[in-house]
């Protein structure tokens, strides 16, 4: 009986810290919520040591004095620009996406199926590739992207992000996990490389392929680095960096875009949720 009222306290104690956790991971994103719906006159109280002296504490609440609507209103209606920047990073990641779909999942399915002389070699320097930060290579690429005539276009963060290593070794984990005996059935029963690729490969791997479409949407819609190395004309710029450029005494309105660009991440995020847990699985299978 004591043993019991043991493990239940203890694992109430273990749901409350999580759900703790939980409400302070996401306290943040309530008060961006929360500034979006708020006027001049409450922001300005709850924020003025950060516009006036810097002296005391900065205030918040979760339910605004007077909510409001008009920085949405401004936003959506009174500022083009701000269509232009989220066309923008429609394109980008839409291509970003679509190349790396047609360049990882080949080269992905590459590496798992077929058995090549220095293939693990090969698979082992992409790995290396996708752990190198983007200030690494940021010199290398800034030359070639520049020698092509790339530069201060939107090629110029859309072709490095294609051959991207990361998507091939999520995708490869899915492939992965296909029974070998299965495609060599296939190829017996005289089925071509083209068939057993779109028929048996695409289906199996699909949870492999969507997580990775997730990821690389999560990453490549917020990306700051790469748009504001290789971009210099502000029309071209995505969305993400839209908001560094709002001044911040014009609070609301900065707090209303950041709710705008997160609506789409988290759509994302919740309808491939499942495909993510399966990449994570994927990307534990050894070779």
């Amino acid at each position: 009986m004591i043993k019991r009222i043991i493990y239940g306290f203890t694992g109430f104690t273990v749901k409350l810290v999580f759900i703790a956790a939980g409400i302070i991971i996401c306290l943040p994103v309530l008060m961006v919520v929360t500034g979006s719906v708020m006027g001049e006159s409450d922001l300005l109280e709850f924020l003025a040591p950060v516009f006036r002296d810097g002296k005391g504490f900065v205030g918040w609440t979760i339910l605004p004095q007077s909510p409001t609507i008009d920085n949405y209103i401004k936003l959506l209606i009174r500022t083009p620009q701000f269509f232009i920047l989220f066309w923008n990073s429609v394109k980008i990641v839409a291509l970003i996406l679509l190349g790396q779909l047609i360049v990882g999942v080949t080269a992905a399915w590459g590496f798992s199926v077929y058995s090549v002389r220095g293939k693990n070699i090969i698979f082992t320097f992409y790995v290396v590739l996708m752990l190198l930060p983007f200030q690494v290579t940021m010199l290398s690429s800034y030359l070639v992207l520049k020698q092509l005539g790339l530069f201060d276009t939107h090629s110029a963060v859309i072709l490095p992000a294609i051959f991207n290593t990361f998507p091939i070794f999520v995708t490869y984990g899915g492939f992965n996990s296909i029974p070998k005996p299965l495609i060599e059935a296939a190829r017996i029963d005289g089925a071509g490389e083209l068939y057993i690729f779109f028929k048996i490969g695409l289906p199996l791997g699909k949870g492999g392929i969507m997580s990775a479409l997730v990821l690389g949407f999560l990453e490549y819609w917020n990306m700051i680095e790469q748009p504001l190395a290789f971009i210099k004309t502000k029309a071209l710029w995505p969305l993400s960096l839209y908001l560094p450029e709002i001044d911040w005494t014009q609070a609301g309105f900065a707090f209303c875009a950041s709710v705008i660009m997160l609506i789409p991440a988290v759509f994302v995020f919740v309808m491939g949720q499942d495909y993510l847990e399966q990449g994570i699985i994927y990307s534990g299978l050894k070779q």
